[in-house]
């Protein structure tokens, strides 16, 4: 049996289905990230796992035992489960260390190697007023984590970080994982943001699972437009696109299930050859360590990745799939 088990989950606002015979389960241990556009209903998800929101039908399962609603018992929650809602709050005006040891279960030595792994050692001292966002979300992350929880829910916890504070708390998510063994779901709207985080992808679409499996299979495998999008760049490539196009793709790679979802990555541009695509250079953008370059074929466009640019608009190139 699996440690966590959701059987069913169905939910209703207002006589709408939000949330729509939903089941799945996680392995102790498994960094499960899921994913959707706003409105998919992963916080109400979250919410009903936590124990903290009433499911309609279905059940959810945690080692073996059925988690109560708020509707089952006084106090809602679970005791072996820490929620952290991406509106989590501080106290304002009290000292970081006092906010953090009301909420402490664990000795003094293991309380400082979680202050060390969540970085906020240097921040003890200071009042909760004058922390930045990324702080103050790293101590609210502390603050649950000092309750010893076995399954960590974390609530779109990197929509409101700046790329650096975002870098630091995917550190500090990994770090934790591995020292204090802590299973985690954490829910995004940016599927691209857990690609480098999660163990497995769980990928949601108005209230049902749509796919799931590794960050590495959803990515370069997406079953529909919806999945590719959430995952980051691709072109979609049709079976009445320019011939041209189809039969590179078709005669070269005997790729044949259309439509055919390509990642800018896996076109690359390469000397002239019967089995490389002659196509013309559009627009390039300069996105940091790389260049996307827009090319075409006939009236059709696709996307290339590249590391260094050698062509400029107009010029006749050739490209050849990875």
């Amino acid at each position: 049996m699996a440690w966590l088990s959701i059987r069913g989950v169905e939910k209703q606002y207002d006589g709408n289905p939000v949330l729509k015979n939903l089941s799945f389960s996680l392995d102790r241990g498994v960094q499960l990230g899921i994913a959707g556009a706003t409105g998919s209903s992963k916080t109400t998800l979250l919410r009903i796992i936590a124990g903290l929101l009433q499911a309609d039908g279905g059940s959810v399962w945690l080692d073996g035992k059925r988690i109560e609603g708020p509707d089952e018992k006084l106090i809602p929650g679970h005791p072996s489960i820490g929620f952290l809602s991406q509106h989590f709050e501080l106290r304002n005006n009290y000292r970081v260390i006092e906010e953090l040891e009301v909420a402490s279960v664990l000795t003094k030595e293991k309380e400082e190697k979680l202050y060390s792994l969540c970085q906020i050692s240097h921040l003890l001292s200071r009042k909760t007023t004058s922390l930045s966002g990324g702080e103050r979300q790293r101590i609210a992350l502390a603050r649950v984590l000092l309750k010893s929880p076995s399954l960590l829910l974390l609530d779109e916890p990197f929509s409101n970080l700046d790329p650096d504070h975002k870098r630091t708390m995917k550190q500090v998510l990994k770090k934790i994982s591995h020292e204090f063994g802590i299973t985690t779901i954490l829910v995004s709207h940016d599927g691209a943001d857990l690609l480098s985080w999660a163990d497995s992808l769980l990928l949601m679409h108005e209230g049902q699972i749509i796919q799931e499996g590794s960050p590495q299979m959803l990515y370069q495998n997406p079953i529909n437009e919806y999945v590719a999008g959430l995952l980051g760049n691709y072109t979609r490539i049709d079976k009445n696109d320019p011939p041209t196009l189809v039969g590179f793709f078709e005669n070269n790679y005997n790729l044949q299930n259309f439509p055919l979802f390509i990642r800018p990555e896996r076109l690359v541009f390469d000397n002239a050859t019967s089995r490389h695509l002659e196509v013309k250079v559009g627009n390039s953008y300069f996105m940091g360590n790389y260049f996307l370059v827009e090319v075409e074929v006939g009236e059709k466009v696709i996307l290339v990745q590249t590391n260094q640019l050698f062509y400029k608009p107009g010029d006749t190139a050739f490209v050849r799939y990875l």
